[in-house]
């Protein structure tokens, strides 16, 4: 029989405590993002179409994307028990410095259109947290603005080299006057890949006002305030700021670039010399044999050649082709800490975050880029602990398995018999 009696106040009082009201909505939005994907859905109803989907979109039918993000998805853990991990060290010595999480910034171009804030809103969340910053030769704060933003922390520098090859060397020369302690040489940006959202919403710099983009952004007037009431947009390699995306990239992106070209820039440059856009083996150890610091993997968050081959697949093979001793990174398609853990288990020295943080700058500016930190690094630390790990270093092949959707079909499966 169930004993009854009549409600005590004070009892559910106990039980009933009230969530005090946050009044600041900036802060609310954020608090209520519980993962990357929520804050790419704030970000998605606060910005323009044009502009969320070129942050958003990738290369033709953007399969390279859809891909990357799903070899992430189908990883399999396998976690060791009775190996208590309370306290775990994210902490990892990326290219002869220190980062507090095993995670950087990566280069993102146009970014003040997204949000205003721009590269300031990442250099400054970046230097909060002890991360490196990347400045991509499209951005739209100078060198030495974000080296104002980020005065004490780790800054690198994305370079294109351009038909004009003077404007690279001397973007070049001032990253390393302003003390940026790496640079990143993009190698997968011939042309321009055909990225088809911004085709169709006829994606321009600056914005062109038509009809459809009037009526997307009524609903958006703090983005066009925050647009017309700030600095012009500009960007500091590009001598016109007309046209589209496309045809901007293509001005300014050359295909003749060679191993002459990187000759030319390792003579430059002082620092860490990394090779971003890498997609296969051969070109990794060539990279290594060549004297690189480092290479990324990379096939542009999709941006570029459609059907790429996927980072994190590519990872296994290429860590064990160059050995333990050469600087490997990878990047696309990253959109949980999780995904880096397995990414550092399988031969990773260090990741770079792309739409990640630029969903958060859209979602609230620096705060924004503050929360997407804050949630991979506590998907990082508790996946760690899940797995039985303390630290980085503990992280080994055999916590991961990836399980297989795309199986490649052997070259002499499909040779036809002639006879």
């Amino acid at each position: 029989m169930v004993q009854r009696q009549v409600p005590n106040p004070a009892e559910l009082l106990d039980l009933m405590k009230f969530k005090k009201p946050e009044l600041n909505g900036r802060k609310r939005r954020l608090d209520g993002a519980l993962t990357i994907d929520d804050l790419r859905t704030i970000a998605k109803r606060r910005t323009p179409k044009a502009a969320f989907d070129y942050t958003d979109g990738a290369a033709e039918g953007e399969l390279s994307l859809t891909r990357a993000r799903q070899a992430f998805q189908d990883v399999e853990f396998h976690p060791g028990i009775l190996r208590p991990a309370p306290d775990v060290d994210t902490s990892v010595d990326i290219l002869g410095g220190p980062s507090a999480l095993p995670f950087g910034i990566a280069p993102t171009g146009f970014t003040r259109l997204m949000q205003t804030e721009g590269e300031v809103a990442g250099a400054g969340a970046a230097a909060a947290a002890g991360i490196p910053f990347t400045l991509s030769t499209l951005g739209t704060t100078s060198i030495e603005g974000v080296k104002a933003a980020n005065p004490t922390g780790r800054n690198w520098f994305q370079l294109y080299v351009m038909r004009d090859r003077e404007i690279s060397y001397e973007l070049t020369r001032r990253a390393a006057a302003a003390g940026f302690d790496t640079l990143q040489f993009t190698v997968d940006t011939p042309v321009a890949g055909a990225r088809l959202r911004d085709k169709r919403n006829g994606f321009s710099i600056p914005p062109q006002l038509t009809l459809g983009t009037i009526i997307n952004a009524i609903p958006r007037p703090w983005w066009w305030f925050d647009f017309l009431t700030t600095p012009k947009l500009e960007f500091a390699s590009l001598s016109t700021t007309g046209g589209t995306v496309g045809e901007l990239l293509d001005a300014a992106m050359d295909p003749t670039i060679s191993y002459d070209d990187l000759a030319v820039i390792r003579d430059i440059w002082p620092g860490k010399l990394i090779i971003k856009g890498v997609q296969n083996v051969e070109d990794s150890v060539r990279l290594r044999d060549a004297g690189v610091d480092g290479i990324v993997l990379s096939n542009h968050g999709g941006r570029q050649l459609d059907r790429a081959p996927i980072p994190f697949h590519l990872l296994p093979e290429v860590r064990q082709a160059v050995g333990d001793d050469f600087t490997v990174m990878i990047d696309t398609g990253i959109m949980n800490g999780a995904d880096i853990v397995a990414a550092v288990a399988l031969g990773a020295d260090f990741t770079l975050i792309g739409r990640a943080y630029l969903y958060g700058l859209m979602a609230g500016g620096r705060q924004g880029v503050d929360r997407t930190i804050a949630i991979l690094r506590s998907e990082i630390e508790r996946t760690m602990r899940l797995l039985g790990v303390a630290s980085l270093a503990e992280l080994e092949p055999s916590h991961v398995t990836q399980l297989t959707r795309l199986v490649p079909v052997s070259r002499a499966a499909t040779k036809v018999d002639a006879r």
